[in-house]
């Protein structure tokens, strides 16, 4: 593993079972719910083993997490009311792959709609509980065929 920090952190959280913002675990890492939900279903997907870039993966693990990526997408297409998914993939502020996966939604603020998600407060947004956010997981688990 790199030394990322949070993503490190989480992924050997999710390994021992001991993260509640696991959604599911797939072929290329975990997705997980963000702790800030400044939209529904924001996701993340984070690699397991972790790597500093999408760049140090194999052509077939960079394949693999690429299509979880798409998966989680269309998961959230089809059990919200989500219009599009964004997806990003940077890695400046936390070192090590990992993609976001953000639902954009016709019932958003007129101004949020068309902008870049990253422009909503995060200090204002509704922190992610298991309980609040049981139906929904249960559901993408349902549509991504996970028990």
């Amino acid at each position: 593993m790199t030394d990322a920090g949070a993503i490190d952190r989480d992924v050997i959280a999710a390994r021992a079972g001991g993260e509640p913002r696991v959604l599911a675990r797939l072929p290329s890492g975990w997705a997980v719910f963000g702790a800030q939900q400044f939209v529904r279903g924001y996701l993340l997907l984070l690699p397991d083993p972790v790597v500093p870039q999408l760049n140090a993966l194999e052509a077939a693990a960079r394949a693999q997490f690429l299509a979880d990526m798409a998966r989680l997408g269309d998961a959230l297409l089809r059990v919200t009311a989500a219009i599009r998914i964004n997806y990003a993939i940077f890695g400046n502020v936390e070192p090590a792959l990992h993609a976001h996966v953000i639902p954009r939604y016709a019932d958003e603020p007129a101004a949020m709609r068309t902008a870049h998600p990253w422009v909503y407060d995060w200090a204002q947004a509704t922190p992610f509980h298991a309980t609040a956010f049981a139906d929904l997981a249960s559901a993408l688990r349902r549509e991504l065929q996970i028990s």
